[in-house]
């Protein structure tokens, strides 16, 4: 982890797909939330524009990519952005950024994590399946 960064403005170019507030039960015992916690987050909220366009049952089939930035608190208020980054036959990867805003610091906001995703299109019988591309 590295020092406190400068609050920041949140993006413009992504969209808000999920708020959450880590609680106790989900701190690590160095009183900071598990990274995995956090990492099921980004997934979930990973998965929300690629539903627009799987339009039925779909996996995580990659993470292409995490990077914690800072650690999260008990009581941050954490936003989760995202934006699709490419669609593909089956596949839509997508980038999640995870932003706090801190319980003593209401407003301010500190990016805490970025992560790279791939959700694949699948069938009923968990095989990759094509996703209808816009105009086809």
């Amino acid at each position: 982890m590295t020092t406190p960064s400068p609050a920041v403005t949140l993006p413009t170019d992504k969209e808000l797909v999920l708020k959450v507030i880590p609680m106790p039960a989900d701190c690590n015992a160095n009183g900071d939330i598990f990274g995995g916690w956090v990492m099921a987050q980004v997934d979930l909220a990973g998965a929300v524009l690629p539903a627009r366009h799987t339009q039925g049952r779909q996996a995580t089939v990659a993470v292409n990519q995490f990077i914690f930035k800072q650690p999260v608190r008990v009581g941050d208020i954490l936003s989760l952005y995202a934006s699709i980054t490419r669609i593909g036959r089956t596949s839509v990867t997508v980038q999640v950024e995870v932003y706090a805003e801190r319980f003593r610091a209401q407003g301010e906001y500190v990016k805490v994590t970025e992560a790279s995703l791939t959700y694949v299109a699948i069938d009923a019988q968990g095989r990759p399946r094509p996703i209808s591309q816009p105009g086809s």
